[in-house]
Order: C-alpha cells, then sequence, then structure tokens
C-alpha cells in the first residue's frame, strides 16, 4: 500500500466523494467507490477490520495482532477521515443546493450514476442468463425500491436509529442503493441531519453504533460473494445501479411519481450537466486505465 503524501492526499479526496455522496439521496458511497477503483479493496478491507473486532471481543490477541497487521490502515484511516469530513460539511451544503437547484443536481448525478454502470459490466467475465437474471431482478428490486414514499418522524427513538443506521449502512456501501435514500424512507433522515448539524452526541453515537453492526455484518457477506461468486456479484451491482437511477431521475412529481419534463422545466442545463457527469466518469475511468497500464509496464520491466 503506498505511503507517499500524494497517496494519502488521494485517499482522503476518495473518501470526500464517498462520504459526500452518502449525503445525497440516490447517491450511494458504495458508487463512488467503483468509480474512484477501490470497491473490493474497501470491501476486502472492511472484512479484514471485522474480523480483527471479532478477534478482540474473543480475546483472542493473537489473531487480533495479525488481522491487524493485514489491515490496510494507510487507505482505510485517510479515506474514513475524508467520509467523516465530507458528511459533516456536506450535511450543511448539499442538502440546501439540492432544494434549491432539484432538477440540475439531479441531471448531473444522473449522468454521473449511469457512467458507473459500466464499471462493473466490464468485470463480467462471462454473461450467463443466469447472471442476466440476477441483474435483472436486482434492477426491479431497487427500482421499487426507490419508489418508497419519503416517511418523517419528528422523534425518533435510540432504537429506531440504531437499526436504521445498521440497514442504511449496507446501503451506503452496495453500489446504485442509496443509504440517504433509505433513512428518508426510515423517516430519519433529517432528524440525522439536524443531529449532526447540531452535535447531539447520544444520537450520533447511536446512530455510529448501528451503522458499525450494519458494517461488520454486511461486509463480511459482501467480501464472500466477491470472492465466490464474482460475476453474478458484479451482474447484481450493474441492476442495482441501473434501477436505482430512478431516484435520480430529474423529473419528480408528487409520492416520487415519475414525470416528463415540461415547458417550464430548465431541460438544456440538465442534459448539460448529465454530459458533464457522464463525461467525468468516463474521463475518470481512462485515467484508471492508464495508470494500470503504467503500473503493468513499470512491474515488467
Amino acid at each position: 500500500m503506498p505511503s507517499t503524501p500524494l497517496a494519502l492526499v488521494r485517499y482522503v479526496l476518495y473518501g470526500v466523494l464517498m462520504g459526500g455522496a452518502d449525503v445525497i439521496p440516490g447517491v450511494s458511497g458504495g458508487t463512488m467507490a467503483l468509480i474512484v477503483g477501490i470497491y473490493e479493496r474497501l470491501v476486502r478491507a472492511l472484512r479484514v477490520a471485522v474480523s480483527f473486532g471479532g478477534a478482540l471481543l474473543r480475546f483472542d490477541f493473537e489473531a487480533a495482532h495479525r488481522h491487524w497487521q493485514a489491515v490496510p490502515w494507510r487507505m482505510i484511516v485517510p479515506l474514513l477521515g475524508g467520509i467523516a469530513l465530507a458528511i459533516v460539511v456536506g450535511a450543511r451544503v448539499i442538502p440546501p443546493l439540492m432544494r434549491a437547484y432539484p432538477a440540475p443536481m439531479r441531471g448531473l448525478f444522473f449522468g454521473l450514476v449511469a457512467a458507473s454502470l459500466l464499471i462493473p459490466a466490464r468485470r463480467i467475465e462471462r454473461l450467463t442468463p443466469l447472471r442476466v437474471g440476477v441483474g435483472a431482478a436486482c434492477a426491479a428490486g431497487a427500482f421499487g425500491l426507490t419508489g418508497l414514499p419519503v416517511l418523517s418522524v419528528s422523534d425518533p427513538g435510540l432504537l429506531r436509529v440504531f437499526f436504521s443506521a445498521a440497514v442504511a449502512i449496507c446501503a451506503m456501501i452496495l453500489p446504485g442503493v442509496s443509504g440517504a435514500f433509505l433513512l428518508e424512507a426510515l423517516g430519519i433522515y433529517t432528524p440525522t441531519l439536524e443531529a449532526l448539524n447540531g452535535l447531539h452526541w447520544g444520537y450520533v453515537l447511536t446512530f455510529c453504533g448501528g451503522a458499525a453492526v450494519g458494517l461488520a455484518t454486511f461486509a463480511t457477506l459482501l467480501d464472500l460473494l466477491l470472492t465466490r461468486r464474482h460475476d453474478a456479484t458484479m451482474a447484481a451491482l450493474v441492476g442495482l445501479i441501473a434501477g436505482a437511477l430512478r431516484a435520480l431521475w430529474p423529473y419528480v412529481g408528487d409520492g416520487r411519481a415519475l414525470r416528463l419534463p415540461t415547458a417550464e422545466d430548465p431541460v438544456g442545463i440538465v442534459v448539460g450537466l448529465a454530459f458533464v457527469g457522464f463525461g467525468a466518469v468516463l474521463a475518470l475511468l481512462r485515467w484508471g486505465d492508464a495508470a494500470e497500464a503504467e503500473q503493468a509496464t513499470t512491474r515488467g520491466s
């Protein structure tokens, strides 16, 4: 794992992208991890970190030491720092922007997330009817999930906060499914933003505890799927991202019903920003491919 200052800054920036995405209903931090090329490494690192925590709870300090050494802390620490920074700052900045410019902002992220479909699709080595079916089923599930109505709970109990966080964190590391969107459906999105902005530590710590439990459970399962059923898992990710694009459709009526644009809608700006988002991801992918080719040439020489 590179330890240069440039590498540390890069991981902080990756964390900022992931944390910022997690604040936006309809965008997933997992999607951002896919876009910047660290998704599978991140899932593997989280699984090893979970094993470290489990060994500590069993008082198996020898195993804990082994797992501690295996965790890529030079990636995890700056990444978590960037995520935390983006969530705290993004909770103040991003929701007002989404309210002030809903269609243009959704257009930008629609293009960005649509382009990210190429990433898991390119990693499927062989397409089979079963994998197509898995992708289609996940797309249908994500499409239905993102149509759930917003639930408003003015003063959620801490038990609700704990379990809602455990569910939402799974979405935050799963490309295509938005953790913020699930928090809206579970009724604690607005209270969570208010707790972050007001530094209500009882609420925040309860949320973090639930997120830790959910992350520990789901990261282990996801790493197992990526290891043993890689292509099927990638097909599922393609479906999830495709189905979840519904949440970013720029033109939405009452009750999250999709609609076509009208003459009053800023169609040109929305389409332009969608192309900007799409092009940014394509440029990033091209840069990543060039960097991988350069590294392969360096190793071979």
